[in-house]
């Protein structure tokens, strides 16, 4: 090791930044930037920026795959399942207790009016995840032109993630390659002229461990492909590709590959995929899982639980409605999660063999920008399904796109959102203020109605 930071130090602050990590993948970000940054000092500017990008490349929640890559720079593997493991586990105990509670009451009229005010608050979190991010990417005209072809692209034409997210970073790595900076300088973070590298406890030196190559770089990866798939494979054995936990193992296994951009665009993905393709619950209830996931620690994409635990509530097979549930979570939690971990310790020593290679580093931060449309499809098509009550589809040659019928908007749920934006964006209310204040304002307007 080229620092003096000793394991446990950096299991007490993982645990801490797990305990904290509210707010969704953009909060986390800027929490971790905070403190592994700012505070501790540990790894530089340019370092956590050039992770993030790779991240945010790969597909699944780029805040906890972040967490894996700066703990393994810091203390290898070990150190790497650390930080991801803590970053998943306050937010995985949370996310079932609060699912079975859902499931048993969350059709009283308390409890839904409850949720009726967080869906305002998640939505206006949402959009002020939109202007947080696009703030730091979307420094130059090219990428705010990126960003803004990435959202056409989903909203109007129902591109597929994969496409969006390569084509951007084929546009970045090309302006790299002709010497071009209009993508430098892309994504999350601090402040222009940061903490140096050098200036870091890491050093800006590589690792021993990332110049590891052949089966000693390969072996870990391998054996956690076997244990992403081995459930999978099982259920699909004995139970048959129609049963319910095969299913849902078989789709969140999927979703783990494909769904590229970050958390918010692989909520986008799921919740159309659940809602319309497997009916596992309505899209006012993947609105509510979400407020579940906001109210939580760790990562926002936990929601899949959530899914998983209604998929498997709903057809339990010979086990009772709260053991599918269980059953149907936990399956979602290992599949979506697992691969996080294999990607980082695939890839990682790769990228930061090439992290002076400017035209990789170009690419990265094109994806980035195209984030921030991708994170703004997500955020309309959130806001249409909370605040009308009726979402049909304009279809025309390759157009194809929801749109709201405006006779069915929600007035109460329009003045709450909004509220909830002037809270969060004018005057800088913190999320747990504005999550505690949307709920009570949702029983109030339930008592109103």
């Amino acid at each position: 090791m080229t620092h003096n930071i000793s394991f446990s130090e950096a299991v007490r602050v993982w645990w801490r930044i797990a305990l904290l990590s509210f707010g969704g993948p953009a909060g986390q970000i800027a929490l971790m930037h905070r403190i592994l940054v700012d505070e501790k000092r540990w790894v530089g500017e340019g370092r956590f920026l050039h992770a993030l990008n790779f991240c945010m490349l790969l597909p699944g929640p780029e805040a906890q795959q972040l967490a894996i890559y700066i703990g393994w720079l810091l203390h290898k593997a070990k150190g790497g399942l650390v930080a991801g493991l803590l970053f998943v586990l306050p937010g995985a105990v949370a996310i079932m207790a609060l699912s079975i509670v859902y499931a048993l009451y969350g059709a009283l009229g308390p409890i839904a009016a409850l949720f009726f005010g967080l869906k305002a608050a998640v939505l206006a979190i949402v959009f002020d995840a939109v202007r947080r991010i696009g703030s730091r990417a979307l420094r130059s005209r090219e990428s705010k032109l990126v960003a803004a072809a990435a959202f056409v692209a989903l909203f109007a034409f129902a591109v597929p993630f994969p496409a969006v997210v390569l084509a951007a970073g084929l546009i970045g790595w090309w302006a790299g390659r002709s010497g071009s900076r209009v993508f430098a300088g892309g994504g999350h973070g601090g402040a222009d002229g940061g903490l140096a590298d050098a200036e870091s406890a890491l050093g800006e030196h590589l690792p021993a461990h990332a110049e590891e190559r052949g089966w000693t770089a390969m072996r870990l990866p391998l054996i956690l492909l076997v244990f992403w798939l081995l459930p999978t494979a099982l259920l699909l054995a004995t139970l048959g590709p129609d049963n319910r936990f095969t299913e849902i193992a078989g789709f969140f296994s999927r979703m783990a590959v494909v769904t590229f951009g970050g958390a918010y665009a692989v909520l986008a993905y799921v919740g159309q995929a659940a809602v319309e393709n497997y009916g596992w619950l309505t899209a006012t209830e993947m609105l509510d899982g979400l407020g579940l996931a906001e109210t939580t620690p760790g990562p926002l994409i936990m929601v899949t639980q959530f899914v998983g635990f209604l998929g498997g509530f709903r057809e339990p097979g010979a086990l009772s409605p709260i053991w599918g549930g269980v059953l149907g979570g936990l399956l979602t939690t290992w599949v979506t999660f697992v691969p996080c971990f294999m990607w980082i310790f695939a890839g990682a020593p790769y990228v930061e063999r090439l992290r002076a290679n400017i035209a990789l580093a170009s690419a990265l931060a094109a994806i980035t920008a195209a984030v921030v449309g991708v994170i703004l499809n997500l955020a309309v098509w959130f806001a249409m399904h909370f605040l009308f009550a009726r979402v049909g589809e304009l279809r025309a040659g390759p157009f194809k796109m929801d749109w709201p019928d405006w006779a069915m908007l929600d007035p109460w749920a329009a003045l709450l959102s909004l509220a909830a934006v002037i809270a969060l964006i004018r005057f800088k209310v913190g999320i747990f203020w504005v999550l505690g204040s949307c709920a009570i304002a949702g029983l109030a307007i339930n008592f109103l109605r």
